[in-house]
């Protein structure tokens, strides 16, 4: 007998479910504390993007240098 397959979750699926979540549930702490786990997330992300052009810009430079 086949074992189920495992369900796999498309990128960006937990935080688009995430945002949909019925924040009446929690109380003020928790809210705070979703605000700075999400807060941190931002930064995390900002800092991503940060080494992603920079390695795009250093990838620019290499290849559309021109002899002298």
């Amino acid at each position: 007998m086949e074992e189920p397959a495992e369900v796999r979750i498309g990128r960006g699926q937990r935080l688009a479910e995430a945002v949909r979540e019925d924040l009446d549930l929690y109380g003020t702490a928790e809210l705070e504390e979703r605000i700075e786990i999400l807060q941190a997330e931002i930064a995390r992300t900002r800092a991503f993007i940060d080494r992603k052009r920079a390695g795009r810009e250093a990838a620019d430079a290499l290849f559309s240098s021109r002899p002298a």
